[in-house]
């Protein structure tokens, strides 16, 4: 008979430690779900990655066409904004109280 209640006591705990263990994963898992990374997954970023990346697959000549037009037009956007911000200062007048240069 004590035999008995020893294998039930240690069906018992067994059981017990298979709850706990079974929670603890179920924790675990809802982290690495799409919900448990929320911040992630609604970043528009990441969708608009995601779908520029399945129209580009197997594009290999088109990605390598589209890269090279992005990065033209980001160096002439760069050289603009450059343009613009030495002719800003050209055209500000000066610290010292001096009046700009007048053009003829």
């Amino acid at each position: 008979m004590s035999r008995l209640r020893q294998l039930a006591e240690r069906r018992r705990v067994l059981l017990a430690r298979c709850d706990a263990q079974r929670s603890e994963l179920g924790t675990r898992l809802a982290q690495l779900t799409p919900f448990g990374m929320q911040g992630t997954l609604r970043n528009p970023l990441t969708w608009i990655a995601a779908v520029a990346g399945l129209l580009f697959l197997g594009r290999t000549r088109k990605v390598l066409t589209f890269t090279l037009w992005l990065r033209t037009l980001l160096s002439i956007a760069g050289r603009a904004a450059r343009l613009v911000r030495v002719v800003s200062e050209l055209r500000e007048p000066r610290a010292s109280g001096e009046p700009a240069p007048r053009r003829s």
